[in-house]
């Protein structure tokens, strides 16, 4: 059976990756900070689908959480999602700095590291790769947020690029809005966006897992999505910078 190695598996586009990586066959490596949720959905997968699950509680802004994940990835992983990540519950300078910090060592060590962990020994297999969860604001300025993000998108293609060959790939999924606890836990309201932008996260997921698997670098699910990077990239960057700093960044 292929290992699936997922961060932050617990919620979100990561609980919808980890339910289509399960019924695909995949035994699953979950990691998450919250033990007893954790352990509920390690159980629950056991028991469903018949596979086995690790389970790796770590927090990925500390030295040991990203050490144990880190030590985890390079041991008989076929697929790595790093999708753990969070949002911001303000503006730059309304935020602590620590909690920027933290910001990208999540986005941005933490998706390094495990990379460059885990894609030795599927180059050596040749086959398998990574999935970095990115995200629509890549493409936009929605401060440390999307700078994060950006960095991913780079990062990614860059990491492909160099491995070109091995038969081991790797993605950037870069989600728009979607149906997720991820923006309450951020305190963002989200009242003004309209309903055909958001996404179903099973859905977003099955559209990542077909672009994988068609070798696709990045991968943008959703044809509203699609078009707004491409209308952002048409656009003077000034205009684009003034509209996407104020849509959809309200704190309740």
């Amino acid at each position: 059976m292929p290992t699936a190695f997922i961060t932050g598996a617990t919620a979100g586009i990561g609980a919808a990756f980890t339910r289509r990586l399960a019924a695909d066959g995949f035994d699953l490596v979950l990691l998450a900070r919250d033990r007893s949720r954790l352990e509920e959905a390690a159980e629950r997968y056991r028991t469903t689908h018949r596979v086995r699950v690790e389970t790796l509680i770590a927090d990925l802004a500390t030295d040991e959480g990203l050490a144990a994940a880190e030590d985890r990835a390079r041991h008989g992983v076929d697929l790595l999602v790093n999708n753990a990540g969070f949002a911001q519950r303000g503006t730059f300078l309304r935020t602590d700095v620590g909690e920027e910090v933290a910001m990208l060592r999540v986005h941005c060590e933490a998706v390094l590291r495990l990379s460059h962990a885990a894609l030795p020994g599927m180059m050596e297999r040749g086959r398998g790769g990574v999935i970095n969860v990115a995200s629509v604001a890549a493409f936009f300025t929605r401060g440390t947020y999307s700078a994060s993000k950006a960095w991913v998108v780079n990062f990614s293609e860059s990491v492909l690029r160099d491995i070109a060959g091995s038969g081991a790939h790797v993605m950037a999924l870069c989600p728009g809005w979607t149906h997720t606890e991820f923006h309450d836990r951020a305190s963002m309201d989200m009242s003004g966006v309209p309903g055909f932008l958001w996404l179903d996260a099973d859905e977003l997921v099955d559209a990542a897992v077909r672009d994988f698997r068609r070798g696709v670098p990045v991968s943008v699910p959703g044809l509203p999505y699609k078009a707004f990077i491409a209308l952002g990239r048409a656009l003077p960057h000034g205009l684009t910078t003034r509209i996407s700093t104020r849509v959809g960044r309200r704190y309740r």
